[in-house]
């Protein structure tokens, strides 16, 4: 596997599962073919921006500089946060779900699927009703409270 491929599949991997240990990691990626060293999965991990979930302790791929740059930005556009057993809506000022979804899609939250934006409206659609309330409390943490 190439290391283009591999970081492809750590991507993936970290994106769609709970990743709790780089042991976890290499696992998932031997199911995959690509039998990697701690060292260069660790490497590997840096290169991405791989870090521990805070609270959490899974790993997810994260986008600091980004992060940083929208967080004031979305702090002052989110209006209010509303959930279902299912879907969590964000209402934001008119013309602003974009950024505030591009916010929560950098973020790599493992339990949020994706975000759906239309003009003042976001949809959130957590990875599974169990996940709906961790998602939640996740969302108000970083969009109400500007919590890092």
């Amino acid at each position: 596997m190439t290391k283009q491929a591999r970081l492809y599949a750590i991507r993936e991997i970290i994106s769609t599962r709970r990743i709790g240990s780089q042991d976890d990691l290499r696992v998932e990626l031997r199911k995959r073919g690509c039998d990697v060293t701690q060292a260069t999965l660790s490497r590997d991990m840096k290169e991405l921006g791989v870090s521990r979930i805070a609270g959490g302790g899974d790993y997810a791929l994260q986008a600091p500089d980004e992060v940083r740059a929208l967080r004031p930005l979305v702090n002052a556009e989110v209006l209010s946060i509303d959930a279902n057993e299912s879907m969590i809506v964000v209402h934001t000022l008119p013309g602003c779900a974009n950024t505030v979804g591009e916010f929560i899609d950098v973020q790599r939250h493992p339990d949020v699927i994706g975000t759906v934006a239309g003009d003042n409206t976001l949809l959130i659609i957590p990875g599974s009703q169990k996940k709906t309330a961790q998602v939640l409390q996740f969302l108000k943490n970083k969009l109400i409270e500007g919590q890092e």
